[in-house]
């Protein structure tokens, strides 16, 4: 208030002068280089700025003060992170394929269905491959006892070895045919490959089956559950398996504590990134494949560390951060001090401060813009 007084006065001052007809300005005083009439000026305007100045005085101008809200500072940890997003995924998540083409002759599950490794979810019609496998066992069973009784004469010296080979031959290829045909009978009873829930059947019995894009049925294990995501390059080596990562899902509104569990290997040139895995708990059975997963990889911690609402940092005209701290605190007012400070990473609204700022110092968290240096503040 005083600045604009003393200037407006000035003003007016100034004006005057200029106006009166004998008197040179002061442009024309610096040109000629009069020193004396440079000097006489400068004594008048002095005389002016103090009558200026005790006139303020006599009036008792109340200072500009400001209501604002404050915080201490306390040493405290703080943890950056790295926000990406990413999918939830499965590996036990597939289509059931029939391995044998064919009608299929019964279906032994249907949609919402838990079932164990190895359960049998359908068969398809085996060609005639049954009654085989009888004939090719009774085959077996004639040619191993005929082997067992010419090893009994050919250990006793009786008969000839071309005879004993025959046999053991005979027998062999006969028990080699068995297995051959059973493998084959096998691949058509359709087995569930791991412990799950059908999550959809896309076949009915009687139909004839193939392996196809469709599948016969889709079966799902939500006990394994992980998130993959693509991390840029520069954080190789900041991330190691076992890390604990924060994963929000918004469709659940839940945080998951997950954990790193698989690192890549490879740089995709498209986009200079590498995938990682995070390993999900799914204890109350929410989580499903391709849900969409915000993670939270913390890649730097300060213990001891000076923090501060990230909104309270301004920049001034040279491009320095500053905050304001409080001077003469007493409880209920104080003073504004422009403090310079370093600022370090940001992270959830707030900014670690590397310099300029200690444990115990007041700073102004609310009405920043509202107050100046040297201001009154109420709080």
């Amino acid at each position: 208030m005083k600045k604009i007084i003393l200037l407006t006065v000035l003003s007016f001052v100034l004006f005057a002068c200029e106006n009166k007809q004998n008197e040179q300005s002061l442009e024309n005083l610096i040109a000629t280089k009069n020193i004396k009439a440079l000097n006489d000026k400068k004594t008048v305007l002095q005389a002016e700025i103090t009558k200026i100045e005790e006139a303020l005085a006599k009036l008792d101008v109340k200072k500009e003060e400001a209501l604002v809200a404050v915080a201490t500072l306390k040493d405290t940890v703080f943890s950056h992170y790295l926000d990406i997003q990413g999918n939830v995924d499965t590996r036990d998540n597939i289509l059931v394929q029939p391995e044998f083409s064919g009608t299929l002759t019964s279906l032994s599950v249907k949609a919402g269905q838990r079932v164990t490794k190895g359960q049998i979810l359908g068969k398809v019609d085996d060609a005639g491959m049954s009654q085989q496998l009888a004939s090719l066992e009774s085959s077996y069973a004639l040619a191993k006892t005929t082997f067992e009784r010419q090893k009994n004469l050919w250990d006793k010296k009786i008969g000839s070895e071309i005879q004993f080979l025959q046999a053991q031959n005979q027998m062999t290829a006969a028990q080699k045919g068995v297995a051959q045909l059973k493998a084959q009978l096998s691949k058509t009873v359709i087995r569930a490959p791991f412990s799950g829930t059908i999550d959809d059947v896309f076949v009915e019995k009687g139909q004839v089956v193939a392996p196809s894009p469709q599948g016969l049925m889709r079966i799902v294990n939500l006990n394994n559950m992980f998130v993959s995501t693509s991390v840029p390059e520069s954080y190789i080596g900041k991330l190691k398996v076992g890390d604990q990562v924060a994963v929000f899902l918004s469709s659940l509104n839940k945080t998951y504590n997950g954990k790193v569990r698989q690192i890549g290997n490879f740089i995709n040139p498209n986009n200079r990134s590498f995938g990682i895995e995070v390993s999900l708990p799914n204890p109350e059975n929410l989580l499903r494949p391709n849900q969409v997963a915000k993670l939270k990889i913390v890649d730097y911690v300060s213990k001891g560390a000076i923090v501060v609402p990230t909104g309270i940092i301004q920049e001034d005209g040279t491009g320095s951060n500053y905050v304001y701290v409080v001077e003469g605190s007493n409880g209920k007012t104080g003073t504004a001090k422009k403090v310079i400070v370093t600022v370090g990473k940001s992270s959830d609204n707030v900014t670690e401060i590397l310099s300029g700022l200690n444990a115990e110092d007041i700073i102004v968290t609310e009405g920043v813009n509202s107050i100046s240096n040297g201001m009154k503040l109420n709080f």
